[in-house]
C-alpha cells in the first residue's frame, strides 16, 4: 500500500475503535462509566476486522455483525455508536458487490442486530424502540451512501473514459488528416516537378540535336525550355506558398488546371519532339472540378511517361464521353525503354491511382500486344449534370 493508503486506513480502524468505545461508556439510564475490559476488546477486535473490507465485504460485515450481536450480552448499551464497524463494513459491501448481494447481507445484518437486542431485552419503552430502530437503519444508511458514492464513481470513470477515447480519436483524425495531407502534397509536387523537368529535358535534348545542323530550331528549343523552367519555378513557387498560408488565407486566384488547359499541354510536349493527337468520342461537357483536374492529371502523367521511359514518336489521346462517365486513354507507339511504368518505382501512376479511387473511378496502365504502352482511366460523371453538356462530334482532332 501506498503511504496515503496506509494512513487512510489507519485512520478509519482508530476511529472506528473510538466511536465503539465511546458507544460503551454510555449506560441505559443515560449515564457515563468507564469502559469495561469485555467493551474495549470488543471495540479493537471489531475495528481492526474493518481492514478486510475491501477483500471481503460480505465476510467482514458478518464478522462485524456477530460482534455488534454481542453489545447486549455484555451489558452494553445497543447505540449506532457501538456497532460503528458494521456501519463502516455496510458502507464498503454497498460499494464493491452486486445489488442483489448487498441487500441480501445488509437486511441480515440488520434484523441480526435488531433479534440479538430483542432476545436480551424484556421490556422495550418507547426510548428502546427507537434507540433499535436507529441501530437497524444505520447500516442500511451506510449502505445507501456506498451506494451512491459507487455511482459517483463510475460515472466519473465513464466520463473519463469517454474523454480518453475522445482524445485518442481526435489524435488519430489529426494523425489521418496529416498523413492524407502528405500523401496530396507529394502527389501535387510530383505532377508539377516531374512534368516541367521531363518537359525541360527532352526540349534540352531537342536543342542539343539541332545545334550544329538548325541552330534557328535549336535556339527556339533553348527558348521552351527556358519558359518550361520558368513556368516550372513559378507553380513551385504558387504551391509552396499555399502551404505556407494560413487557415484562413484566401483562395488562389489561378483556377486549377483541367482539360480547358490540354491543348496547351499538347503543344508543350509536340515542342519536345512527341507528335500527339486528341480525339473525343461522344458528347463532350463540363466536369466538376475535382474529376477536371483528375482527368488533367492522367494525360499529364501519361504522356510525362511517354517522354521519360519510352522510345516513342507518337501517342494518342482518346477521351470517351458517356452519361455517367467520361473515360481516358493514352496510347503511344513506342517501346519501353527502363522498368515497366506498371513496376516502376516512381509514383506517378500511384498518385494516379490515389486520385481516380478517390473520385470513385479506377486506372490501369501496361503495354498492348501489338505493341507500346496503354493508360486507361475511367472517371465517374454527377447525372444530374448531363444536360448541361455541349455537343462535340466523335473523332474531332485537336491541335494538329
Amino acid at each position: 500500500m501506498t503511504p496515503w493508503v496506509t494512513w487512510r486506513e489507519g485512520a478509519i480502524v482508530t476511529t472506528a475503535f473510538l466511536v465503539c468505545l465511546l458507544g460503551s461508556v454510555l449506560q441505559v439510564d443515560d449515564t457515563v462509566a468507564p469502559p469495561s475490559v469485555a467493551a474495549c476488546l470488543l471495540a479493537a477486535t471489531s475495528a481492526a476486522v474493518t481492514l478486510a473490507r475491501h477483500r471481503a465485504p460480505v465476510a467482514t460485515l458478518a464478522v462485524t455483525t456477530v460482534l455488534g450481536m454481542l453489545v447486549a450480552p455484555l451489558g452494553l448499551l445497543p447505540t449506532p455508536l457501538t456497532i460503528a464497524p458494521a456501519v463502516i463494513s455496510a458502507y464498503a459491501v454497498a460499494m464493491r458487490t452486486e445489488r442483489r448481494t448487498a441487500v441480501a447481507a445488509l437486511l441480515t445484518s440488520a434484523a441480526l442486530l435488531v433479534a440479538s437486542t430483542l432476545f436480551f431485552e424484556e421490556n422495550l419503552s418507547w426510548e428502546d424502540t427507537s434507540r433499535l430502530v436507529t441501530v437497524a437503519s444505520s447500516p442500511l444508511v451506510a449502505a445507501v451512501l456506498g451506494r451512491l458514492a459507487k455511482h459517483r464513481q463510475a460515472q466519473l470513470a465513464y466520463v473519463a473514459e469517454r474523454a480518453l477515447r475522445a482524445e485518442t480519436s481526435r489524435d488519430s483524425e489529426a494523425r489521418r488528416k496529416v498523413g492524407e495531407e502528405r500523401i496530396r502534397i507529394a502527389r501535387e509536387l510530383h505532377d508539377l516537378v516531374a512534368h516541367q523537368i521531363t518537359l525541360a529535358n527532352a526540349q534540352a535534348n531537342v536543342a542539343a540535336h539541332l545545334f550544329s545542323t538548325r541552330p534557328d530550331q535549336a535556339r527556339t528549343s533553348l527558348d521552351e525550355v527556358v519558359e518550361t523552367t520558368r513556368q516550372a519555378l513559378d507553380e513551385l513557387r504558387a504551391t509552396v506558398g499555399l502551404l505556407r498560408q494560413s487557415d484562413d488565407a484566401p483562395a488562389p486566384h489561378e483556377p486549377a488546371p483541367g482539360l480547358a488547359l490540354v491543348p496547351t499541354l499538347l503543344e508543350s510536349f509536340r515542342l519536345a519532339g512527341l507528335e500527339v493527337s486528341m480525339h473525343h468520342d461522344g458528347t463532350a461537357g463540363p466536369l466538376p472540378p475535382a474529376v477536371d483536374l483528375t482527368a488533367y492529371r492522367v494525360i499529364q502523367e501519361a504522356l510525362t511517361n511517354v517522354t521519360k521511359h519510352a522510345a516513342a514518336r507518337s501517342a494518342d489521346v482518346r477521351l470517351s464521353w458517356e452519361r455517367e462517365r467520361v473515360g481516358i486513354r493514352i496510347i503511344n507507339d513506342g517501346v519501353s525503354s527502363r522498368t515497366p511504368l506498371e513496376h516502376s518505382p516512381g509514383y506517378g501512376l500511384i498518385g494516379l491511382r490515389e486520385r481516380t479511387t478517390a473520385l470513385g473511378g479506377s486506372l490501369t496502365a501496361g503495354p498492348r500486344p501489338e505493341g507500346g504502352f496503354i493508360v486507361a482511366a475511367e472517371l465517374p460523371l454527377p447525372v444530374a449534370g448531363s444536360g448541361a453538356r455541349t455537343t462535340a462530334r466523335a473523332s474531332d482532332r485537336e491541335g494538329r
